[in-house]
C-alpha cells in the first residue's frame, strides 16, 4: 500500500508531531506542501491520499485511478470533489469532533477578553497608568459579568453543544438556532431572528453551505443589539466581510472576534483589516498541540478501520 501526505506542514509546521506512524500502513511519502499543479504528480502511485486543505478535484481523481481512500486532517471536506469520489468508489473520511474542546475554549477566550479586559489593563499598567493613579484600584475600562448575559448559538453540533455547556456553567442564558431540531436539548431552540435580536454574544458553529454562505449580512447585523459581540470560529464564508466592516465602523454592533476569514491566509484587501473593534486570530482555534495530536490519531484510526472493512467518520463510501 502506497500512501501520500500532501500538506503535512499545515498539521505540524515546527515538527512537534511526527507523521512516521502512517508508515505502519505501507510505503509513505510526505510532502510539506503541495501546489495545485503538483497534486497529480505527488499522488500518481498512491492508493491512500491524506491531506488537510489541498484540492482533490475530479480531474485529479480521473488522472489517478489507483486512489482508493482519501483521509482528511480536518472536519470540513469542501476541498474534495465528493460527487466524483462517490462515482469512482473512493472512500472519503474526515476527522469529526477532534477540535470540539479547543474551539469552545477559543470562543470563551474571546468572551473573557471582552468582559475582563485583561490585555487592556496589562497595557495600561505597562504604560504607568496604575503608578500614577490616585486610587488603589484603577479601572477606566468597563468590566462585565457573564452571569445573566445571553449567548446565542447558531449551529448545535458538537462544538455548539460544548459552548452551551460552558456558558451554562458561567450562568449565561443560552438560546440556540439550528437547522435540525436537537433531541433532549435543555436550552431554548428558536428561529434565527430571535437568537440574533436577543444576543449579547452571537457565536456561529455551522458548516459553510449554500444556505449559510454570507449568513452574517447587513440584514442580520441590523437586527443585533448595538452592545452585542459577534464571534465566528466556523467558516469565513459565513460572514459578509464588507457588511461586517461597515457595521463595526458605524457602531451597529460593539465588537467582533473572528478566527476564520473568507480568504486564508488573510487577504491584504480584506475590509476587516485594522478595524479597532475587530479582533482577528489566524485560524488558531484548532491548533493546540493536544488538539492536533488527537486529529492525527483519528486520521490514523480512520485508515485502520477502513482497512479492516469497517470505515468510520465516512463522508462518502
Amino acid at each position: 500500500m502506497k500512501i501520500s501526505i500532501l500538506d503535512w506542514n499545515t498539521v505540524s509546521p515546527d515538527g512537534d508531531i511526527s507523521p512516521q506512524k502512517f508508515s505502519d500502513f505501507g510505503e509513505l511519502k510526505i510532502f510539506q506542501r503541495t501546489k495545485p499543479e503538483n497534486v497529480i504528480e505527488n499522488i500518481a502511485d498512491s492508493e491512500i491520499v491524506l491531506c488537510n486543505k489541498v484540492l482533490i478535484t475530479g480531474k485529479v481523481m480521473k488522472n489517478c485511478p489507483q486512489i482508493k481512500y482519501i483521509g482528511l486532517f480536518a472536519t470540513g471536506y469542501n476541498n474534495i470533489d465528493i460527487k466524483c469520489a462517490g462515482e469512482r468508489g473512493i472512500t472519503v473520511c474526515n476527522a469529526g469532533s477532534y477540535s470540539t474542546d479547543a474551539v469552545a475554549q477559543q470562543v470563551f477566550s474571546y468572551i473573557l477578553d471582552y468582559c475582563n479586559r485583561v490585555s487592556d489593563y496589562d497595557s495600561a499598567v505597562k504604560r504607568g497608568e496604575w503608578i500614577n493613579s490616585e486610587n488603589f484600584s484603577y479601572f477606566p475600562y468597563r468590566i462585565t459579568e457573564l452571569v445573566g448575559k445571553t449567548i446565542s448559538i447558531v449551529g448545535y453540533g458538537s462544538i455548539g453543544r460544548r459552548v452551551a455547556e460552558i456558558a451554562d456553567v458561567f450562568g449565561m442564558n443560552v438560546i440556540v438556532h439550528t437547522r435540525t431540531a436537537p433531541k433532549n436539548c435543555k436550552y431554548r431552540v428558536t428561529d434565527l431572528k430571535t437568537v440574533v435580536e436577543n444576543a449579547d454574544f452571537l457565536t456561529f458553529h455551522c458548516p459553510l453551505t449554500q444556505q449559510t454562505a454570507k449568513l452574517v449580512n447587513g440584514e442580520l447585523l441590523n437586527r443585533m443589539k448595538e452592545s452585542a459581540v459577534l464571534i465566528n470560529t466556523s467558516r469565513g464564508g459565513v460572514v459578509d466581510e464588507t457588511a461586517l466592516a461597515e457595521a463595526l465602523k458605524s457602531g451597529k454592533i460593539k465588537k467582533a472576534y473572528l478566527d476564520v476569514l473568507e480568504t486564508e491566509p488573510m487577504s491584504r484587501d480584506t475590509p476587516l483589516k485594522n478595524i479597532p473593534n475587530c479582533v482577528i486570530t489566524p485560524h488558531t482555534a484548532w491548533a493546540g498541540l493536544e488538539t492536533r495530536q488527537r486529529l492525527v490519531k483519528i486520521v490514523y484510526e480512520n485508515i485502520d478501520f477502513w482497512l479492516r472493512g469497517s470505515p468510520q467518520n465516512v463522508v462518502i463510501k
